[in-house]
């Protein structure tokens, strides 16, 4: 990242820090670039990584500054990020409210997920001002440490995908939840629901990452077997449908501002 410094504010929670670690590790900032504040004035990282209570401080010694902070946290920060590049990863954040609390001009709203952990994250990003192209491949190669990205068009569908993506796990861990609590019903035992359960959502998850999604289902409906019965029902009962409201819900969360 050359000779440029970056600072995270809330550097030392779980989103945060995956992210400052993936840098290091990767390379793509060294140690003694890197900046990160929070309120207790404790961190793990190994110097020269900076820790800082202060946030203006940090944001006085950063070009670019990372908001990892929850939409609530936003109404209390109280920083001059003037003539900084500024990328939030909040939810329901709209870059002008960021803007006009911040004084940034370029602001870049991007949307990473719990899977940063273990650096399968899809992160969406966009940014309504004009960003240069040097910075544009700047944001990209810093979320590609963490999984894949792409910039979207516009805050519509940072919001929309706020709700999809940026749940990351979530909707994975209730359909694992549902199908187990399912089979328990059924009467088979909780240790042996719980491992066919996982098995369903986390193996055919990574099967997934090299199968495209619709030609297995053609096939696995051409079978006309058990599979194709599970998965007609599920069609019959709107599946699609419910999972468009449920996004939607959570989409429409996020452009009323949280």
């Amino acid at each position: 990242m050359q000779n440029r410094t970056l600072g995270i504010i809330g550097g030392t929670g779980w989103l945060g820090r995956a992210i400052a670690q993936a840098l290091l590790d990767t390379g793509f900032i060294r140690p003694d670039r890197l900046l990160v504040s929070n309120r207790s004035g404790t961190h793990t990282f190994e110097p020269p990584v900076r820790l800082l209570a202060d946030n203006q401080q940090l944001v006085d010694l950063s070009d670019i500054v990372v908001l990892s902070i929850r939409p609530e946290q936003f109404r209390q920060l109280q920083i001059n990020a003037r003539g900084k590049l500024v990328i939030s990863l909040m939810a329901g954040v709209p870059a002008t409210a960021i803007r006009a609390a911040t004084g940034a001009e370029v602001v870049v709203r991007a949307m990473p997920n719990a899977a940063v952990e273990i650096r399968q994250s899809f992160t969406p990003w966009c940014c309504p001002a004009s960003l240069c192209e040097q910075d544009r491949a700047l944001v990209q190669r810093l979320f590609e440490c963490v999984g894949t990205a792409d910039e979207v068009p516009d805050e519509d569908c940072i919001d929309y995908l706020s709700a999809l993506s940026g749940t990351g796990p979530a909707l994975a861990a209730m359909l694992h939840q549902a199908l187990m609590n399912q089979a328990v019903a059924a009467g088979i035992p909780a240790a042996i629901a719980q491992r066919a359960a996982q098995g369903v959502v986390v193996g055919g998850g990574q099967l997934l990452a090299s199968h495209d999604p619709r030609q297995m289902i053609e096939n696995l409906m051409a079978y006309r077997g058990v599979t194709a019965a599970v998965l007609q029902s599920m069609a019959d009962q709107g599946i699609e449908a419910m999972v468009g409201r449920a996004v939607q819900e959570g989409a429409q969360v996020a452009r009323r501002g949280m």
